[in-house]
C-alpha cells in the first residue's frame, strides 16, 4: 500500500486558519513501480518505467529510468533500459 496525498496547505499559519486548502496533481507515468508505504506529496511527476523504494517520502520530481528511495526520496542510480 502506498499513500498519494495531494491537498496542500498554506505555511503561513494566519491563511492557514482561515481553512484554506488546495490540491496539486499527481501524476505517475507508464510502467512505475512504487514499494510498500510510500508516501507521494502533492505535485510530484514520477516519470516512466521508474522503481520507488519502499517506505520513500516522495517530495519532488523523480525522471524516468531511475531507481529512487529514501526520505527525502532521491534517485539512487539510473535503470538499463
Amino acid at each position: 500500500m502506498f499513500r498519494f496525498i495531494p491537498p496542500s496547505h498554506p505555511i503561513n499559519y494566519k491563511e492557514r486558519a482561515t481553512g484554506l486548502e488546495s490540491g496539486k496533481a499527481i501524476t505517475i507515468g507508464e510502467d512505475v513501480w512504487i514499494g510498500g508505504s510510500a508516501i507521494i506529496c502533492p505535485g510530484v511527476t514520477i516519470g516512466d518505467r521508474t522503481v520507488i523504494g519502499a517506505g520513500s517520502v516522495i517530495t519532488k520530481d523523480i525522471p524516468s529510468d531511475v531507481f529512487a528511495a529514501g526520505n527525502p526520496c532521491k534517485v539512487i542510480r539510473e535503470l538499463e533500459k
